[in-house]
């Protein structure tokens, strides 16, 4: 899953880029409003927006306001120091879906932002399933039959998103958008590497993932 972080707060933006980095998220970092609008503008698509209001050349609520204007779904969190009523509920009626006023406790924004991000991806229910294997999308932890599997931070990624689409094609692409910031080198390799690996680890689950050549990749329970 990818976030983008709006913050000019140095300090602030590299405390929440390392902990959404930890938990596995692929995450890009503005510093201005101005290029949050840009960037929001563009083809590339966002799992979460944490937009800070008290930004540099264009506010956030300016920001959101456009966002919502251009018929964008996708979640919003709002961090700010002002924290009157006033501005709580202006940010929720441009759209925001939920706001934590400075300073905040960085395990209830990690806490909000997973439950939002499994509201978009998968409604109520954290627990996808594909045969005996299962993905816990609040604890990020795959397991076969209750026993955990050691995977990667990005082996995790990568079977989430399939798990997401049990049945359904994922495009290399689709995979590298969920997987890398724009700041980060990516390559098609890195994927199929990722592939190889889950493929092994899975197995015991009677659970598979092919390759539909040209297309993407499909995991469930059937025969390879």
């Amino acid at each position: 899953m990818r976030i983008l972080i709006a913050e000019d707060d140095e300090v602030l933006a590299d405390g929440l880029t390392r902990a959404m980095l930890q938990a596995g998220y692929a995450v890009d970092r503005v510093s201005d409003g101005s290029e949050a609008d840009s960037i929001l503008k563009g083809e590339q698509p966002f799992d979460l927006v944490i937009l800070d209001i008290q930004l540099p050349k264009l506010d956030g609520f300016t920001v959101l306001r456009n966002l919502r204007e251009r018929n964008q779904h996708v979640p919003v969190i709002i961090l700010t120091a002002r924290d009157s009523v006033e501005d709580r509920v202006k940010g929720l009626d441009l759209g925001a879906d939920d706001y934590l006023s400075k300073p905040f406790n960085l395990q209830e924004l990690e806490a909000r932002s997973r439950a939002l991000l499994r509201r978009g991806q998968c409604g109520t229910n954290p627990l996808l399933t594909c045969g005996l294997l299962t993905f816990d999308s609040v604890e990020r932890r795959a397991a076969i039959e209750g026993k955990p599997l050691e995977l990667t931070t990005r082996e995790l990624g990568v079977l989430e998103a399939l798990m997401l689409r049990v049945g359904r094609v994922i495009t290399k692409e689709q995979l590298l958008e969920r997987l890398y910031s724009y700041a980060e080198e990516a390559s098609n390799n890195a994927i199929e590497v990722y592939i190889h690996r889950l493929r092994k680890k899975i197995a015991p689950a009677g659970v598979t993932i092919h390759t539909l050549r040209g297309l993407g990749y499909v995991i469930d329970n059937l025969p390879p």
